[in-house]
């Protein structure tokens, strides 16, 4: 089998996400070229082809262009399986370039078991094997799903590859998105809510031993969804990514998105109910308990000291 892998760069600068494609085809054990717009001083540490387009030629943003110049390196490399992250980047161009080669695609691939990929089914509280029926697949990652054991290492072999980008697109930019109320990436300790605390009146126990402990208090997409805590209180791939040293998660089963949001932080501690929770698979301490019995003891207890 072989890949080619579309990676990502802003301004001149590779994106890390572009190494969970690497990531991803190691899991398949897969061959792979690499496709990219960016810039020569920025280079992934890849061994491999690299099709190389210049993005101050070819443009950050112009998907027109960057659909002909990945399918031109398709048709030199011919690979069974086209794949890119789970970004606006991959979200524009994944449906084109299926279409022009009456692909199927397979959108936020989780995982990959015995050589089938795995995506979220039922808003991620089921997963399901996909099997494909063309002779070419496209694909996006689930951002935070693959990740590399090791540092990204290797020297890629540049062969570059441009077109006239003047088709009448203007990329003008990019805006930053407007922060409002808390910063959860600044905090240190973070504990966060999950369905799993029943109520919306008892956000205010997570809320009391985030206070106690000098911390923020966060949440997952379903407690925002059901408007029990405001938006810029989320963490995961939809919400804020984290990385405190200490990460309370206080009734959160684990879904992708958001293990995602969170992993990286120094130090995990998961109270859930279900032992089997997909939370405890990235957890340092796993309490099974009922969070409602026991962080307030916990709270109490932490301000008594």
């Amino acid at each position: 089998m072989k890949l080619l892998l579309v990676a990502e760069s802003r301004e001149g600068k590779l994106l890390n996400s572009s190494y969970e494609l690497v990531a991803f085809a190691r899991e398949l054990g897969a061959d792979t070229a690499m496709f990219l717009v960016g810039a020569e001083g920025d280079l992934p540490a890849y061994d491999g082809t690299l099709y190389l387009a210049d993005s101050g030629t070819a443009g950050e943003y112009n998907p027109s262009c960057h659909k002909s110049l990945i399918l031109e390196v398709v048709e030199k490399e011919n690979p069974d399986m086209v794949v890119f992250c789970h970004s606006s980047y991959g979200w524009d161009l994944a449906p084109r370039i299926a279409y022009s080669l009456n692909a199927a695609q397979v959108s936020e691939v989780v995982e990959v078991q015995d050589g089938q990929l795995v995506v979220p089914a039922c808003n991620a509280k089921l997963r399901r094997k996909v099997k494909t029926s063309t002779v070419k697949t496209v694909v996006t990652l689930q951002a935070g799903a693959f990740g590399l054991t090791e540092e990204p290492a290797g020297t890629p072999s540049v062969e570059k590859i441009n077109q006239d980008s003047s088709d009448g697109i203007e990329f003008t930019g990019y805006e930053q998105a407007e922060s409002g109320g808390v910063d959860l990436g600044k905090a240190t300790i973070i504990v966060s809510a999950g369905r799993g605390i029943g109520k919306p009146e008892n956000v205010s126990i997570v809320a009391d031993l985030a206070a106690a402990l000098g911390g923020e208090y966060g949440a997952s997409r379903p407690v925002v969804d059901a408007e029990w805590v405001e938006h810029n209180r989320q963490v995961g791939t939809t919400g804020q990514t984290v990385a405190p040293k200490l990460y309370i998660a206080c009734g959160i089963s684990g879904a992708i998105q958001h293990l995602a949001g969170m992993k990286k932080s120094e130090f995990i501690v998961a109270i859930n109910t279900d032992k089997d929770a997909p939370i405890g698979e990235v957890a340092d301490v796993l309490v099974v308990a009922d969070l409602k019995q026991l962080v307030p003891a916990l709270t109490e207890k932490i301000k008594s000291l």
